[in-house]
């Protein structure tokens, strides 16, 4: 095997480390509720994490990861919960929207780069994305099954009590990934 071969192999068993390594730190964050008047859990502060650290490639792929983890059954979601039902519930759609995030922050990476403004724009605007298409799917579920909920309802329930942790958790995630950042080759 020629050095330029060996090399390929020895990236492609780290990015595959890393991002199982990241899978599993957002499961670990999914069981960690923060009490509060209503509860929150790291799930979203380990995403910001696995992209700041990753890189949109490898960040979206240590999110899928997870959520195939939680597919089959492994209790990896918020509550130690697992299975394809956690994911068609009507709270799976912010978890979806976690995918969501993470294909915008790759793809603002590969257009205008790795700059700290190009993180905090994408993964702002990742959030409010991972927001409404998880509102949008809490709304369709949960009326098919539970009766009628108005986008106003689903938005004091399950947006607006977490915005502001959410900013909190992306800012402390930024800064935290930034300090490895300089001290790791990642």
């Amino acid at each position: 095997m020629d050095n330029n071969r060996s090399a390929e192999v020895f990236m492609s068993t780290k990015d595959i480390a890393l991002t199982g390594m990241f899978a599993v730190l957002i499961a670990v964050c999914s069981w960690v509720s923060v009490p509060t008047a209503v509860p929150f859990t790291l799930q979203t502060f380990a995403v910001f994490c696995a992209l700041g650290m990753l890189g949109g490639k490898r960040g979206s792929f240590a999110v899928i990861v997870y959520m195939m983890l939680g597919a089959v059954g492994l209790p990896v979601f918020a509550n130690f919960k697992g299975g394809i039902g956690v994911l068609l519930g009507p709270t799976g759609g912010y978890i979806l929207g976690f995918l969501l995030m993470a294909g915008l922050y790759w793809l603002a990476e590969k257009l205008f780069g790795d700059h700290i403004i190009i993180k905090v724009i994408s993964m702002t605007v990742g959030l409010a994305l991972c927001y409404f298409f998880g509102t949008v799917w809490f709304v369709r579920v949960f009326s098919a099954s539970n009766g009628e909920m108005t986008l106003y309802k689903a938005l004091q329930m399950c947006v607006i009590p977490f915005v502001v942790w959410d900013i909190i958790k992306m800012a402390l995630a930024l800064a935290l990934t930034a300090t490895v950042r300089k001290r790791i080759k990642i």
